[in-house]
């Protein structure tokens, strides 16, 4: 819409001698209850005209009109120039613009972005939490390789530490051996049954200390259990062979179990950290910071930055013990991944109760003088709730992953079935359809809310054929894909088309705005701006299904010209929905 800026740059000059930037000029699409398809607003130009809003929005209407063949007419509502653009110049655009394999594929623009997501510790399954973030990260990965960058996906694993020397423990004391494969138990799930017996058994230790008569401070630091698993935890750090290889099988499990969770889930990772291999990265970086002043020691050995200038507070970077923090940790992994990728920005995933945590780490890195840390952002998203009594998970706390998947699967395969939505399909491609229909739902009702907001998950609600839900969309692309196999025809060739319907220029309209949707999304880190996009144009489609006949449209060039604008409506839905890491099946 370039040349309606560049007129409108000409209009201000010709009408009232004044010189404007383009830049000044901005344009909107026109609010479905007027007339038009493009909006300028004309108060900003009051000031040279000296005329009213709308006496101004008519001149400019006027002059536009005279000297662009693709307006074919304009109305003034206030300070608001709606402009209609001509038949030829919709029907041009889905020829010239939408229709060709190359639409809304950008060119590699040079830049790097690594993204940070998942992040799991290995004594536990993925839940309900690590789907919104993997879902996310995912999402956030394929919209930005989309816009054009060059994309890292990256998962960095809690891997080490107390946590993980819990279900270690607990196995080898009340374990007998068992393996997933002697269970049949999924492999993170095993290890997480252990770390739920290791806390209830240090909980039944706690309660005898203080019925010894000790406090509840004193009796959880001197619970047997606690103590044993502090000593493993000084072992593992000492490399003591055992505790390693006990480590590394167990690990081993966890990794298994994870992987076939990823898979259903449809995400993937290019590179893999691990807190073992990070976790005493940074000390020489508190040394440089040291040197530099950015740190200081307390008396007792402690090393410390002062962030109380910022609005922040005073932050332990090293233990008065030689120890690290997280935050050291953090820095040293920070720079770890930049000596590996050298990428322009880095986003990490990571919940809102980090938000503090990110603030404090990229302040440091910058006061450190690395010129790097002006490409970090912290992607924030909120917690997601479920209606109570919706769904139990098998420790009773948090909502377990896999359970989730199964849950949405079933709930896929009931609505489907009640709404006979079965017919003449295989045993193997039900079961393929409600996991896409499933995941369909999850993904895309987790994808369209803001990611800084807290949600609420239904999954009954999610997997609704109405409304802005994933099947919803993936029904319409069925449909879409349902009319094209049966026109049985070529639709390939350009029509000789004059006319077109307002329904059918609503929804060339909504497909141009792809490419632009896609940046938006890119700049914003946002997956909610695609998904919400997707659900728009879903609707416009439908509504032109419903108005205009496809198959028995008048005669042939208008069959022809309604076919392409489906085949281009089915391509940017299944695109779309694949940057939020969504299936959309041929057939529903």
């Amino acid at each position: 819409m370039n040349f309606i800026i560049e007129a409108a740059v000409k209009a201000v000059k010709h009408l009232y001698q004044t010189d404007i930037p383009a830049e000044s000029i901005a344009l909107q699409e026109t609010r479905k209850e007027f007339e038009g398809q493009v909006t300028i607003v004309t108060f900003p130009f009051t000031k040279f005209s000296r005329k009213s809003p709308e006496q101004t929005g008519t001149d400019i209407g006027e002059y536009l009109l005279g000297n662009l063949v693709e307006i074919s007419g304009f109305n003034v509502i206030k300070g608001f120039l709606n402009i209609s653009l001509t038949d030829d110049f919709w029907i041009n655009r889905l020829y010239d613009e939408i229709l060709p394999e190359d639409f809304a594929v950008s060119k590699p623009n040079g830049k790097k972005i690594l993204v940070e997501y998942s992040s799991p510790n290995t004594n536990k399954p993925l839940h309900l939490g690590h789907v919104r973030n993997n879902l996310l990260g995912y999402s956030v990965a394929r919209i930005l390789s989309a816009a054009g960058y060059g994309v890292i996906k990256a998962n960095l694993v809690n891997d080490r530490g107390i946590h993980i020397c819990k279900s270690m423990l607990a196995w080898q004391l009340f374990g007998n051996g068992e393996t997933p494969a002697s269970t049949g138990i999924k492999g993170d799930h095993l290890v997480g049954k252990y770390y739920v017996i290791f806390d209830k058994e240090y909980k039944k230790e706690i309660e005898f200390l203080r019925s010894e008569g000790q406090t509840e401070e004193d009796a959880k630091k001197n619970a047997p259990l606690i103590k044993s698993a502090q000593e493993m935890l000084l072992k593992w750090e000492a490399g003591d062979e055992e505790v390693i290889d006990l480590w590394k099988t167990m690990n081993a499990w966890v990794y298994d179990g994870f992987g076939k969770t990823y898979k259903a889930l449809g995400v993937d990772f290019d590179k893999f950290y691990y807190e073992s291999d990070t976790y005493l990265l940074g000390k020489d970086i508190v040394e440089e910071g040291l040197e530099k002043g950015v740190f200081f020691a307390k008396p007792d050995g402690s090393v410390w930055i002062d962030l109380t200038a910022e609005g922040l507070d005073e932050k332990l970077v090293r233990r008065s013990d030689g120890t690290s923090v997280y935050m050291t940790q953090d820095i040293g992994t920070a720079q770890l991944k930049y000596n590996d990728f050298h990428m322009d920005e880095s986003i990490y995933v990571v919940g809102n109760e980090q938000d503090y945590h990110f603030k404090v780490l990229f302040l440091i890195l910058k006061k450190l003088g690395k010129t790097w840390a002006k490409g970090l952002y912290h992607l924030s998203y909120g917690m997601v709730d479920l209606p109570s009594g919706k769904m139990k998970s098998r420790e009773g706390t948090v909502v377990d992953a896999d359970d989730l998947i199964v849950e949405m699967e079933q709930t896929a395969k009931e609505q489907t079935e009640a709404l006979g939505k079965v017919n003449d399909s295989t045993e193997e491609e039900l079961l393929q359809l409600y996991h896409t229909i499933g995941m369909g739902a999850l993904k895309y009702f987790l994808l369209k809310v803001d990611p800084k907001k807290r949600l609420l998950f239904d999954p009954n609600e999610s997997v609704d054929f109405q409304g802005n839900t994933g099947p919803f969309i993936q029904y319409t692309h069925a449909r879409i894909k349902s009319v094209l196999s049966r026109a049985g025809l070529d639709f390939s060739e350009r029509t000789t088309i004059t006319e077109i319907s307002p329904e059918e220029r609503d929804l060339i309209l909504a497909l141009a705005q792809y490419p632009t949707i896609i940046s938006d999304a890119a700049k914003n880190f946002s997956p909610a701006v695609i998904a919400n996009y997707i659900y728009e144009l879903a609707k416009i489609y439908n509504k032109f299904y419903h108005e205009k006949s496809i198959l028995q449209a008048e005669n042939e060039i208008v069959k022809i010209f309604r076919l392409q604008l489906s085949s281009a409506t089915a391509k940017v839905i299944s695109n779309g929905m694949g940057l939020l890491g969504i299936d959309v099946p041929e057939r529903m």
